[in-house]
């Protein structure tokens, strides 16, 4: 421990406000990630079965959702997150803080993540889709047996890369009083120039995204056939 209040001096007095953030992180991390999650996978899935090819084609419901989600994944994060305030407080109570931001967070996750849903989905083998509608498959029984099955490792994959983006626009949203790493680092590394926090703050971020790396990459190899 001495050793590392050696390389990391700030850190014996700003360990405590250090364990604080990370807390929070993991809150919007967990919290967002898991209705991004949820609604991302649900909007993918709509995507891909409304097309006009789809097995529940319809094409003004598709163009509409295509275009609303374009729109959003066009807004940089912080302009959003501005912009939802007024949302934020009408649905959570508040507008700042690590609660004010879920709303903000949830809405810069949902539009990416279900693009890459779509994008997935689109890669399943449509054989397989017409075979189970000849068996007399429902809809709903091809979404989750032939759909949402037959990409386990794809959706594991773009699930990965969406809560490694998440990490970095919940530091974002640290940066303007969400709480959190990217709060840490800025009220600490950069407005009270400690930069040994910077340091310590990017290496926890990088020890969360190997972790979350990790966890993907094995549950790709179990599911992979």
């Amino acid at each position: 421990m001495n050793i590392l209040y050696q390389i990391a001096p700030n850190l014996e007095t700003l360990g405590s406000e250090l364990v604080k953030c990370i807390g929070q992180t993991f809150q919007m991390l967990i919290i967002s990630g898991v209705i991004a999650f949820v609604l991302g996978l649900f909007l993918g899935v709509l995507l891909i079965v409304t097309k006009s090819d789809g097995i529940m084609a319809n094409p003004v419901l598709y163009k509409i959702l295509d275009k609303i989600i374009d729109v959003i994944r066009s807004i940089p994060f912080i302009i959003l997150m501005v912009l939802l305030i007024p949302v934020s407080r009408a649905i959570v109570g508040t507008g700042s803080g690590v609660t004010g931001s879920y709303v903000a967070l949830i809405a810069g996750t949902v539009p990416f993540f279900a693009r890459q849903i779509e994008s997935v989905l689109a890669d399943v083998d449509y054989g397989l889709v017409e075979a189970s509608a000849s068996m007399g498959f429902s809809p709903l029984e091809i979404i989750f047996s032939v759909y949402l099955k037959e990409s386990i490792p794809g959706i594991t994959r773009v699930t990965m890369i969406t809560f490694v983006s998440l990490i970095g626009i919940t530091a974002m949203a640290g940066a303007i009083g969400a709480g959190g790493l990217g709060d840490f680092a800025i009220r600490y590394g950069y407005q009270m120039g400690y930069r040994d926090m910077i340091w310590v703050t990017v290496i926890i971020i990088l020890i969360i995204i190997s972790v979350i790396q990790g966890v993907g990459n094995l549950i790709i190899r179990r599911t992979t056939h």
